[in-house]
């Protein structure tokens, strides 16, 4: 152990525990996981009718956690360019998430917000959960912008 993380024993490494921190979260929250080897997934049901339910998938890259946030609606032909738009007008207003066009798990192009954290990061359990929250509610208000403003 370093002489850092004995004075600190609750902050943990991301790297070793980004698993360990995005389950205790999701359970704390009531949300359901679904734990793979190399990703945790989980689903978040809004109850406010105006909210789109969201679906989180937390993966690691070489040197980030990276949580990628989509409402589950894949984008038409025609609506790729309005997606675009938004996506520049969300990421030069807020910055948070990055706004995207993601086309990962099937034909349809769909948006996706984009969080990440440095895996050599320490975090309290604490700091994590208001971290993933914020990045939930900052998720469901872009996805209700591009809702309202773009129509998508």
């Amino acid at each position: 152990m370093t002489a850092d993380h004995e004075a600190h024993p609750a902050h943990l490494l991301l790297h070793a525990d980004w698993s360990r921190l995005v389950k205790h979260w999701a359970t704390t929250a009531g949300l359901p996981v679904h734990d793979e080897d190399t990703h945790v997934s989980l689903d978040v049901t809004r109850r406010q009718a105006a909210a789109d339910d969201l679906h989180v998938h937390l993966t690691t890259s070489s040197r980030f956690l990276v949580a990628f946030i989509t409402n589950g609606r894949t984008l038409g032909p025609g609506e790729l360019a309005r997606a675009a738009a938004a996506a520049n007008a969300w990421n030069i207003e807020q910055l948070m998430p990055t706004l995207s066009v993601w086309n990962v798990r099937g034909r349809q192009p769909h948006l996706a917000g984009v969080c990440t954290l440095p895996l050599l990061c320490r975090m309290s359990q604490h700091d994590f959960d208001a971290t993933a929250s914020g990045w939930i509610d900052q998720a469901t208000t872009m996805f209700a912008r591009c809702r309202e403003v773009f129509r998508l």
